[in-house]
C-alpha cells in the first residue's frame, strides 16, 4: 500500500529531481522547526526557575547593541539572561544535529566523507548562529514589547514573542543553508570513491 503511494512522488522526483529535493528540504526544516517549538518552551521554563536568569550574557560589541544580548533579568523588562541564552542555543544545536543527520542521508543522499562534511557543516552553523544573532538584536525587543507591552498579553505574548523569533531563525537558516548544504553534501560517482579510498 505505502508503495503505490510513493510512486507519484518517486516519478515526480525523476522528472524534477532539484525540486524534489528542496522540497524535501523544506520539509526537514519545518520539522526541525516544529521540534525548536517544542523544546523552546521546556529549555526556558527549566533554565528560569535557577539564577541564570540573573546572570547577563552580553558580549561582542557592535555600536549600541551586543551580537549576543541576554541582559540579566525575566522578559520583558531584562533579556532572559544566561537561561534565555541557554535555552535557544541548545534548542538551536538539538535540531540542527538532528538535521545535518537527516539533511545529508535523505534530502541529499550524500556518499562524501562525513567528517569532512560535519565539519563545514559546523563552521557554516557557527557562522549563521552570529549573523542571526545580530539580526536578533535588532528585532528581538520589539517583538517582545510588541506582544507582551502593547498589546497586553503577558505570558501568552511572550509565547508568541519566542514564536516568532524562532521562526525568524528558521528562516534565515533556510535562506543559507540550501546553497551550503548543495555543496557540502555532494554526491562523488562510484568510481570517484572508489579512486580516493585507494589513494
Amino acid at each position: 500500500m505505502i508503495p503505490a503511494l510513493l510512486r507519484p512522488w518517486s516519478r515526480f522526483a525523476e522528472r524534477r529531481p532539484e525540486t524534489a529535493q528542496f522540497i524535501v528540504f523544506m520539509g526537514v526544516n519545518t520539522a526541525m522547526t516544529v521540534l525548536q517549538l517544542a523544546l523552546m518552551p521546556v529549555l526556558k521554563s527549566w533554565f528560569n526557575g535557577t539564577e541564570l536568569v540573573d546572570v547577563s550574557v552580553q558580549v561582542m560589541p557592535i555600536g549600541d547593541t551586543f551580537v549576543f544580548d541576554y541582559p540579566a533579568g525575566a522578559l520583558p523588562d531584562g533579556g532572559g539572561g544566561l537561561a534565555y541564552f541557554l535555552a535557544v542555543q541548545l534548542t538551536i544545536a538539538v535540531a540542527q544535529t538532528i538535521n545535518f543527520f537527516l539533511q545529508r542521508n535523505v534530502t541529499f543522499k550524500s556518499n562524501t566523507n562525513p567528517w569532512r562534511a560535519a565539519a563545514w557543516y559546523v563552521l557554516a552553523y557557527v557562522v549563521i548562529t552570529f549573523v542571526a544573532a545580530v539580526a536578533q538584536g535588532f528585532y528581538k525587543t520589539p517583538i517582545y514589547d510588541l506582544f507582551i507591552d502593547t498589546w497586553g498579553l503577558g505570558a501568552t505574548g511572550e509565547t508568541l514573542g519566542d514564536v516568532t523569533t524562532m521562526l525568524i531563525n528558521a528562516g534565515i537558516s533556510v535562506l543559507v543553508f540550501y546553497p551550503i548544504f548543495k555543496v557540502i553534501f555532494g554526491r562523488e560517482a562510484e568510481g570517484d570513491r572508489e579512486l580516493a579510498s585507494a589513494v
